[in-house]
């Protein structure tokens, strides 16, 4: 049954996780030396693919703080951790290939792919670490 108190508590975490999303999506944007918006404006297909993995690994952990979490002060430090976690994937992945945003702004979609997999599968495992 549906409560006025379990209706405030999930518009205040669903509010919050929306709010987490445009921050990590605003954050991530800014750190990576390619620009995303104007990349997927202008049809770069690798550019969408990197994006959204690291999106997508984003909300893994986002979801499961907020599953695991104690308060929302929990869950906004959490999501924090998993905000740095992902732009860590990022940093790592372009030591490892350099010339990796240049790839994903020339629209090589291999580059693409190989942060949008990297940003998943550590989403993947930073979710399940955040759930002990």
């Amino acid at each position: 049954m549906i409560t006025w108190d379990s209706l405030a508590n999930f518009l205040i975490y669903f509010g919050a996780a929306l709010l987490a999303e445009a921050i990590f999506i605003a954050l991530y944007m800014a750190f990576t030396p390619h620009h995303e918006a104007k990349l997927i404006k202008d049809g770069n297909v690798a550019a969408s693919i990197s994006l959204a993995g690291a999106v997508i690994g984003f909300t893994l952990p986002l979801a499961s703080v907020i599953i695991h979490s104690v308060s929302l002060l929990d869950m906004v430090i959490w999501s924090a951790v998993a905000l740095v976690v992902q732009i860590a994937v990022f940093v790592l992945a372009s030591l490892l290939l350099r010339g990796l945003s240049r790839r994903i702004e020339a629209g090589n979609v291999a580059a693409g792919i190989t942060v949008a997999a990297a940003s998943f599968a550590i989403g993947v495992v930073n979710a399940a670490s955040m759930s002990y």
